[in-house]
């Protein structure tokens, strides 16, 4: 997917990321559409004149901000339709009658461009197969062609307005290389928030103190290490504080002795822990883990595995 062109969001910028994904390339810069909306203003302007430069309705209109950009970056639907028509593209509401009309599969045609609010981004086929171009994700997305029409219909019952694009795009590399061969994608990208967010909340490296010849961390001990990250940063929102107590409960499973596991079909396990017999399972499972590597020093059969995790 290296070849895909894919701006990426910068400020409120989304007109022109939606463009220039749309195009494959950096066609348009925010002076250059900025230059166009201000020429639908000016155009706006000596419509309303024509009425009279003395009526109140032109004096409010001069009062008035722009309709087709403002300080921010955003940029209006007539100013990205100005825009395609330099390259003799066309947009089409994907939900009038006009179109709906043609009974035409989502699959046969070239791109769409969508929006919801003050958000715009692309959709669009490259070689034989459909990408969301959204610049709010790490990367693009595959679509495949079953799941294209149903993704719009999701769109539009979120309240997006679909675009259809008519005319030639553009040729581009992209296009070329994904003519002739597909591409399959193992992971789908993730918002670009939701990859800073996983980050913050990732365990610091300075954190660690252990060797490149520690022995890796079993699945057990790993959900607890995340755990206890999640504990450090003292999350009051619910949803995250369940996922906590959840890894810790995941935990105990794995590293409790056959003398304290649950009763078979009991349901009190089930139940949600307090703050304070999570930090009493906590402090239990250290102690064990202490007492393990205590034990193996004393027999002088290994080496430290690590610092003790801090509370």
């Amino acid at each position: 997917m290296e070849s895909i062109f894919h701006e990426k969001q910068e400020g409120s910028l989304c007109a022109q990321h939606c463009l220039n994904n749309l195009l494959q390339g950096e066609y348009f810069s925010p002076v250059e559409l900025s230059s166009i909306a201000q020429q639908l203003d000016e155009e706006e302007r000596m419509h309303m004149a024509e009425g009279g430069v003395q009526t109140e309705e032109y004096r409010t209109f001069l009062q008035q901000p722009s309709g087709n950009m403002d300080d921010s970056g955003f940029f209006s639907i007539q100013v990205i339709s100005n825009a395609l028509g330099v390259w003799g593209l066309e947009i089409v509401l994907f939900n009038s009658r006009e179109y709906q009309q043609l009974l035409m599969d989502p699959i046969h045609e070239k791109a769409f461009i969508c929006n919801y609010k003050e958000h715009w981004f692309t959709v669009r086929k490259l070689g034989q197969q459909w990408f969301n171009l959204n610049s709010l994700l790490t990367g693009p997305e595959l679509i495949s062609d079953t799941y294209l029409a149903l993704f719009l219909a999701q769109l539009q019952q979120e309240g997006y307005s679909i675009f259809v694009i008519r005319g030639n795009l553009p040729e581009c590399e992209a296009d070329q290389i994904l003519r002739i061969m597909r591409v399959e994608q193992q992971q789908r990208p993730k918002l670009i928030g939701e990859e800073e967010a996983q980050r913050m909340s990732a365990p610091h490296a300075s954190d660690t103190t252990h060797t490149t010849e520690q022995p890796l961390l079993d699945e057990d001990e790993e959900e607890l290490r995340k755990a206890l990250a999640l504990s450090r940063q003292d999350l009051q929102v619910e949803d995250e504080e369940a996922d906590l107590r959840r890894a810790i409960q995941m935990s105990m499973q794995g590293s409790s002795d056959a003398g304290s596991s649950a009763p078979a079909g009991g349901s009190g396990e089930k139940q949600t822990l307090s703050a304070e017999e999570l930090r009493r399972r906590r402090q239990a499972y250290f102690d064990r883990q202490q007492n393990a590597q205590d034990s193996s020093s004393s027999t002088g059969g290994g080496t430290d595995s690590g610092p003790k995790p801090t509370q």
